[in-house]
């Protein structure tokens, strides 16, 4: 016997629901026969929420009862659901994965050899780059973020505005090694100002906070990843101040 599902969801002429679009891929993917109705106009999605007594579309109905929108047809199969609030690496996680992959492909393809010196260099170059650019999305929601922890922004509020355009040009530089002379005190003095602001914060004080490392928006933990952060930060500044005979 067939499994069947009736779904209805918002499909007008200037906007098509996405939630209704990955309902209904979820339902055929678990075998089920969809009835799919299109609300294509504000008329026919205003009187379809008030007979229901509902807020929102889509709505879903499996064996005539009425589960709900994306999230509750995915609870209904036992589906995984984020909670939004819920403390997360994964922001970092594909962070770092992403500039590892890419620092190692980069060797290969430069060297023929893909475990190179040049590729930690890079993976922590890219990292800084990357990690910037993230901060930067939203350097107002990032700044404040940053005053939670950081013990130079909370004597001068404006270096959290500074720091992510700090870390994004030293990663800029160090990627292409040039400049060493502003990327290295740049990356030193970000680096071991944010160490020991992190460290203070979750070792000593016991705090608990979200980190602004991958910006202002994440529900990142602070703790051994931004710590991590920093002291990559003063590894590289201090290998390439001997690297290179500064």
């Amino acid at each position: 016997m067939s499994k069947k599902a009736v779904i209805y969801r918002m499909m007008t002429e200037h906007h098509t629901c996405p939630y209704g679009l990955k309902t209904v891929d979820l339902l055929k993917r678990e075998g089920f026969e969809v009835e799919d109705h299109h609300l294509t106009s504000r008329e026919e999605i205003d009187a379809f929420k008030e007979k229901h007594d509902v807020k929102t579309t889509p709505q879903t109905f499996i064996g005539g009862e009425r589960i709900g929108g994306y999230e509750a047809v995915r609870k209904h199969l036992g589906k995984s659901v984020r909670d939004p609030n819920k403390p997360s690496y994964q922001p970092v996680i594909a962070l770092f994965s992403m500039t590892a992959l890419t620092s190692l492909v980069l060797s290969f393809s430069l060297y023929g050899n893909a475990l190179t010196i040049q590729t930690a260099e890079w993976f922590i170059a890219l990292s800084m780059v990357v990690l910037s650019l993230l901060k930067l999305q939203n350097v107002e929601s990032f700044s404040t973020m940053f005053l939670n922890y950081d013990l130079l922004a909370k004597r001068w509020v404006r270096y959290g505005y500074v720091y992510p355009f700090a870390e994004g040009l030293a990663g800029i530089l160090m990627v292409g090694g040039i400049l060493n002379v502003i990327s290295i005190p740049v990356a030193l003095f970000i680096g071991t100002i944010g160490a020991v602001s992190v460290f203070k914060a979750v070792y000593i004080d016991k705090r608990e906070l979200k980190c602004a490392c991958v910006g202002g928006s994440s529900n990142v933990p602070l703790g051994f990843v931004s710590l991590t952060e920093n002291l990559m930060m003063i590894a590289m500044a201090v290998w390439m101040l001997f690297a290179h005979g500064m």
